[in-house]
């Protein structure tokens, strides 16, 4: 599908099999049209489809995509969701709000898909939001496999959470390095206003360290950058970013590029465009992930192994 035929394309090669013939179109007045282009009838189908930018295009892509394999009397439509879009949206943080991420799990299974198979979710109790089988998959290994090629010294790295609500994801990345965690006490909203106002409080020892910042998302950059200044002023050696989701919004790539920043990780869960793309950027394939889970979904054999595998790029 449209949203990143790249990352489709490696799946499919670490898969073994070949991409379905299929295009997308609009018409004049922006509608969707699917065209399967070949006979799935009884097929197995696993569709590949990150709700990323734009998004509300990439959402009505695969819905749209989901109905016609259907009706073209497909036996299992799995769908592979590297990014699943409006997962920040999970809860009522206030009066009136919608909790969107349950909408999608909806619109997915009103829509008769067989199988969701995602990666690091903003909250990992979306899974709960779907009343079909959901196999959550995770980039730290694949994020650890950077730092672990290159030979970096345990002893001498902290990973660290930008706030407290990312400790889980910190310490699965710290557990598979080696290293202690460290907390930023971060109670800044993420926006460009708050990119001066720098955290002073850092939970745990970072002084004479390399740190790893570790997140799920990068959206405008201004939180990582902030950390990045908050672990030099306590006396961090190097910070690294990492993250799963590179959005990149707005003005992400110079914000990221001129922050203090050695490299940037992340994944190709969502593609980076060539605007985006920036000189401390690495981007690490979920291709090999993914391509596995197909290969154990369509044995019915348990995924385990990919969350403990040091997947390379």
């Amino acid at each position: 599908m449209n949203a990143n035929p790249e990352l489709a394309q490696k799946i499919a090669d670490e898969a073994g099999v070949s991409l379905g013939k299929a295009s997308i179109k609009k018409f004049s007045d922006g509608e969707i049209q699917v065209d399967i282009e070949e006979s799935i009838r009884g097929a197995e189908i696993f569709v590949i489809q990150s709700i990323s930018d734009p998004i509300n295009d990439s959402l009505m892509e695969l819905l749209i995509m989901i109905d016609a394999l259907r009706r073209a009397s497909a036996s299992q439509i799995n769908v592979i969701i590297p990014y699943y879009g409006y997962s920040r949206q999970d809860r009522k943080a206030r009066s009136r709000e919608p909790i969107t991420a349950k909408l999608i799990a909806n619109l997915l299974e009103m829509d008769k898909a067989t199988r969701v198979l995602t990666l690091d979710l903003h909250a990992p109790q979306i899974q709960g939001f779907f009343d079909i089988p959901v196999d959550h998959l995770v980039a730290a290994p694949l994020l650890a496999s950077y730092f672990l090629d290159r030979d970096f010294d345990p002893e001498e790295m902290v990973v660290v959470s930008p706030d407290h609500a990312s400790v889980s994801r910190a310490r699965t990345l710290a557990e598979i390095l080696g290293t202690p965690i460290a907390i930023i006490d971060n109670r800044n909203e993420e926006s460009i206003e708050s990119i001066t106002e720098i955290p002073t409080e850092i939970i745990g020892n970072v002084e004479g360290k390399t740190a790893i910042v570790i997140d799920d998302m990068i959206d405008t950059g201004t939180r990582i950058t902030i950390s990045a200044q908050a672990l030099k002023n306590a006396g961090a050696v190097k910070v690294y970013g990492c993250a799963t989701h590179p959005i990149f919004s707005k003005s992400a790539s110079q914000i990221l590029q001129n922050s203090l920043l050695e490299n940037v990780i992340v994944t190709d869960s969502i593609k980076v465009g060539e605007e985006k793309q920036f000189e401390k950027l690495v981007q690490l394939s979920v291709g090999p992930l993914f391509g596995s889970a197909i290969k154990m979904v369509h044995n019915n054999e348990p995924l385990a192994p990919l969350f403990r595998s040091q997947l390379k790029k």
